[in-house]
């Protein structure tokens, strides 16, 4: 099998495995039923213990919260309750003195309506911070004769993305909550203060970012009018105007070029609202001088609605493979470089949407997916618990322990159409409740279990900020979906996690291997080779609750002397001699070396 195109350049953060952490939800250290700084230092040997080189922290940044940390109201303080500046710079130096690096989250598309600019902005129309937001005045309904938004944008969370403004009259843009007013690009003031802020982190020692909805500081002049592609509502999906903008590229080369160049640090860009490979791939080429990577959404958005992604749909495993198999070959092609995430604070837990979360799969499923996970080219992302086989809340619970504002709002708009069509005060809603239970943001963020005691060991307090799974709480299950437990447990999901990290580290092909899908249609089994320079992997997965036998195909050579690398299920997992035939259990995974 030839290789198709040249390998990668090989570097550090392409080899790294990086640990996601969500501070509120990680660990709690003065029992306020919060996670904090504090918490997470004290779990830095755990980190390391993974074998991941890096650590990602979602915003620590001073926040009225209204989404969780991504409404910043000041880019240079720590938000209280986690702690403050020297406890953060505890944890870094604690972190570079076990050999890992730490990347924070960089949340520059937008701040807070309680920022100290915004606050400025707001303050008149002719304060010279103004221009730094987007500022219009309302249009006069033709029919109605009522003042209305200046444009048919909706906000990533529903209804209009504007709010108005009473004191100056004129409206603002917010692509995400009203609390959320979006930065002006346009403005190299704005630029200016984004890289300043940069600078102040990475002078004290932090080592990149991740940035959030980064491809969305491009608007198109005029802010046009969405194309209508929703009938039954007047606001329209933005992103032809607001996505991939037409100065992105000139403004995160102009980043690179003041900032980035300058420092040794690793950068991922979020760049939701479109699927397009070739759209993608030149802000992770080098000789563009932007990101080293992305993340693309498309596995996040597979089992959503395009038109409500909270809605959850029906995927097939030949999409799954479709999707992996284009990215990964189309981005190393033109000589980017992927990321690779199955789960994150925005996403609900993969177990339960790629896999099983029945009690009878759910640990081997687990293992099915860090297989996957780990033999991908690509830098590796992994969320907290995810290590752990942590899964979807569970059915029982109601709606009042959902608490991510995309989901309470999509509860709330859903709930009062209800009461307008039927009339009755409490429409039934159970639809709505299961799918929150299969992709509200909420799975995400319940604690992290660390012990077999009361409330996992995430707190003393006996009120946490959110519910724990009842992993946590039941008997019957906390013994098991735990670290302390797990780590003693040489078949637990936490010690494969570690054995795929591993593997993956030693066995380079895994890493910067070509990728040939094989089987593309087949809906039960997702196999793959991976290739560099003479060494091949062959790994194959059976996704499905049942057991199979697949057939290699004869396109792949070197069988008789094919060695099992790691096998999820107990068993030899020999090819059987002379034949081209695989047995495989519910849900079990292996990587041969040909």
């Amino acid at each position: 099998m030839p290789a198709p195109f040249p390998t990668p350049e090989k570097a550090w953060w392409k080899e790294a495995s990086i640990y996601q952490i969500y501070p509120a939800s990680f660990c709690d250290s003065n029992g306020t039923g919060t996670g904090d700084l504090a918490g997470i230092t004290s779990k830095l040997d755990y980190i390391k213990g993974l074998g991941v080189k890096c650590i990602w922290l979602c915003p620590i940044y001073e926040s009225p919260q209204v989404d969780l940390g991504y409404d910043i109201s000041d880019y240079k303080s720590i938000h209280s309750p986690y702690g403050t500046l020297d406890n953060f710079e505890t944890l870094l130096k604690e972190t570079h003195a076990r050999g890992m690096k730490l990347i924070m989250d960089l949340v520059v598309n937008h701040c807070s309506d309680q920022h100290a600019w915004f606050k400025a902005a707001r303050s008149s129309k002719t304060d010279p911070k103004r221009d730094w937001f987007y500022w219009k005045k309302g249009v006069v309904d033709s029919e109605s004769g009522k003042l209305r938004e200046p444009n048919n944008w909706r906000s990533v969370f529903g209804g209009s993305a504007w709010t108005y403004d009473e004191k100056t009259e004129e409206y603002f843009l917010r692509l995400f909550c009203p609390e959320q007013p979006d930065l002006n690009w346009e403005n190299k003031e704005v630029r200016e203060a984004v890289y300043e802020t940069m600078r102040w982190w990475l002078d004290k020692g932090v080592d990149g970012f991740r940035m959030d909805v980064i491809n969305l500081i491009s608007k198109t002049d005029g802010l046009p009018d969405a194309k209508v592609v929703d009938h039954t509502q007047w606001t329209q999906p933005p992103f032809e105007f607001c996505a991939n903008g037409p100065r992105v590229h000139e403004f995160l080369q102009e980043m690179n070029r003041e900032v980035l160049s300058k420092y040794d640090c690793l950068t991922v860009g979020e760049m939701p609202f479109s699927h397009d490979t070739q759209l993608y791939i030149p802000y992770t080429l080098p000789k563009n001088n932007e990101l080293q990577m992305v993340f693309q959404f498309e596995i996040a958005d597979m089992d959503g609605e395009p038109e409500s992604p909270m809605r959850a749909r029906k995927w097939t495993l030949s999409t799954l493979k479709e999707i992996i198999g284009r990215w990964q070959v189309d981005m190393i092609a033109a000589g980017g470089w992927n990321s690779l995430y199955l789960e994150n604070h925005d996403q609900a837990r993969s177990i339960t949407r790629l896999c099983s979360d029945a009690p009878e799969h759910r640990a081997i499923a687990g293992k099915l997916l860090a297989i996957l996970h780990s033999s991908l080219s690509g830098t590796q992302y992994i969320f907290q618990g995810q290590e752990l086989a942590q899964i979807n809340v569970p059915r029982s619970w109601g709606e009042e322990e959902y608490k991510d504002i995309a989901t309470r709002n999509y509860w709330n708009s859903v709930l009062e159409e209800r009461r307008s069509k039927t009339g009755e005060e409490n429409p039934d809603m159970s639809d709505i409740l299961a799918q929150c239970r299969q992709k509200s943001r909420d799975n995400a963020r319940t604690p992290m279990q660390w012990s077999p005691t009361p409330n996992a060991g995430f707190t003393t307090s006996a009120s946490p900020w959110m519910r724990l799974h009842d992993d946590a709480l039941n008997a019957d299950h906390f013994q098991t979906w735990n670290v302390e437990t797990q780590s003693a447990d040489p078949n637990s999901c936490l010690n494969f996690w570690k054995t795929m990290i591993k593997l993956r580290g030693e066995n380079q092909v895994l890493i910067y291997g070509n990728f040939t899908l094989l089987s593309p249609s087949d809906e039960t089994i997702f196999a793959y080779t991976r290739q560099l320079e003479d060494q091949v992997a062959l790994v194959v997965m059976n996704f499905s609750a049942e057991p199979t036998t697949y057939t290699i195909p004869t396109e792949v050579e070197g069988l008789e002397g094919a060695r099992l690398l790691v096998g999820n299920a107990e068993g030899e997992g020999k090819i059987g001699e002379g034949s081209r035939e695989v047995a495989l259990k519910a849900w079990e995974g292996r990587i041969y070396l040909l």
